[in-house]
């Protein structure tokens, strides 16, 4: 069974140096990324005031009223305070009613999730790709799809709570405070396994999207690097690589990324309601969100998630890349050292 030592013969550099150069990437996109996925949280979680079919009941300060809803697009007299038209709609009245800062709401929990995260899936990926690689033969080209897929299933399972944290911050403004009492109150009624809320549609999401990004991606580095016929790819080509199999991948599992959201937000709601008990499967908030808003409801936050998937994976990948080739060469120029050395003096 081949170990460490053989991803550095084969690669040129160590698992460590592999996770340093994951860590970096990971720092820069969280920074770039954050006010796009506080935008997309948005709109993926504003709730429409008028089902159809159903009543609204608002409050003027003095008493209740119930309103029979007539439509449910959106056009009725009322609008929930908060509700977003649009991707620009939400960043402006984001950063008009919240203050800019609001744009990196979640950003700690961010940071703290993408280190742990980003080392286990990218070292993971690499180690077990090399070794399907070998082992899987004549479907050799197959083996990156099943090392994302794997990889992603630990990193995801990890980081699962600090992910449904995040969600929370960035859903609607509050503080720590805030989100510890709610966080409390959901494990007391029930469990910790509360705390891995959205895990399931999280999988569903992210397992299929890493099997995608990895297939394409390598597919597609691989057909750049013929066609520009250069042994290594250049940054430009992990760059529109990344930024192409991100994008594709990222349409593909929207539906369950707007589930994902969903579910989390419901964190603390719930109980708040004494309706813990109700909390709903996948396919059953699929249905849901489908007979509110219709198909396109399972899109919600599709350009704000492929603004920022697409520029995301290609500044993840090509800073990795980048990472490891500075590696491969100070690993290369060490081991040279010496033996140039030796080879003056025999002179």
């Amino acid at each position: 069974m081949s170990g460490p030592s053989s991803k550095a013969k084969d690669d040129g550099i160590t698992p460590i140096q592999q996770m340093a150069a994951s860590c970096s990437g990971a720092l820069l996109t969280s920074l770039f990324v954050t006010p796009l996925d506080v935008v997309k949280i948005r709109l993926q979680a504003q709730k429409n005031p008028f089902p159809k079919g159903k009543c609204f009941v608002y409050c003027n300060g003095l008493m209740d009223h119930i309103c029979v809803c007539e439509n449910g697009n959106n056009k009725a007299w009322y609008k929930m305070s908060g509700h977003f038209n649009g991707t620009a709609d939400a960043f402006v009245r984001i950063v008009r009613n919240e203050g800019i800062r609001s744009l990196w709401s979640g950003l700690p929990p961010t940071l703290v999730m993408a280190v742990p995260a980003t080392v286990i899936y990218f070292t993971s990926y690499d180690q077990l790709c090399t070794k399907l690689r070998v082992k899987m033969g004549d479907h050799a080209q197959f083996a990156p799809m099943v090392s994302g897929a794997v990889a992603r299933v630990g990193a995801a399972s990890v980081i699962s709570p600090l992910e449904l944290m995040r969600t929370k911050l960035q859903s609607q403004k509050q503080s720590y405070h805030q989100l510890a009492a709610c966080v409390r109150t959901a494990v007391e009624a029930d469990g910790w396994l509360s705390l891995w809320r959205g895990l399931g549609p999280t999988l569903l999401r992210d397992v299929p999207f890493s099997a995608m990004y990895w297939y394409n991606y390598e597919r597609g580095k691989k057909w750049l690097c013929k066609r520009y016929n250069t042994r290594e790819p250049t940054f430009t080509m992990t760059f529109i690589s990344g930024a192409t199999s991100g994008s594709f991948a990222s349409i593909v599992t929207l539906p369950f990324d707007v589930v994902k959201t969903r579910r989390q937000v419901e964190l603390g709601e719930l109980q708040a309601m004494n309706l813990s008990h109700q909390a709903s499967s996948t396919f059953s908030v699929m249905k849901r969100i489908v007979a509110q808003h219709g198909v396109t409801g399972l899109f919600a936050g599709f350009l704000p998630r492929l603004i920022k998937v697409a520029p995301a994976c290609a500044i993840m990948i090509s800073t990795y890349e980048f990472g490891k080739a500075f590696f491969r060469k100070h690993n290369q120029e060490r081991t040279l050292g010496p033996l140039q050395t030796i080879l003056t003096t025999k002179r």
